[in-house]
């Protein structure tokens, strides 16, 4: 329900895409406890919304490669990082992604 609610308030402009990011590791597959310090950035995501597309030279529209619901993987440090009703989320460039995650 969060994430209908923080889609209908964005809207990216251009090529950018506003992503959720997978939820970080708590746990190791062993069982020890990870600290805040030591979790890496998720570099998995859901996308809940898609910009119109970059504008090209001769004033037409690119289309974009992904849509909202997709999984995909971006960039360690892609993006900016934001919150909206405390939903972490993040806006990155289509060019920032890097896969499509199929199932």
């Amino acid at each position: 329900m969060a994430k209908a609610t923080a889609s209908k308030k964005l809207r990216p402009l251009g090529d950018r895409v506003v992503v959720t990011p997978t939820p970080r590791e708590e746990m190791t597959k062993s069982g020890i406890v990870l600290p805040d310090t030591a979790k890496e950035k998720p570099q998995e995501g859901s996308i809940i919304a898609v910009g119109p597309g970059r504008i090209l030279d001769d004033g037409s529209r690119e289309p974009m490669d992904v849509a909202v619901g997709q999984k995909v993987l971006y960039g360690k440090y892609a993006g900016t990082e934001f919150k909206v009703d405390g939903d972490e989320l993040l806006i990155v460039s289509q060019k920032d992604i890097l896969a499509i995650v199929e199932d």
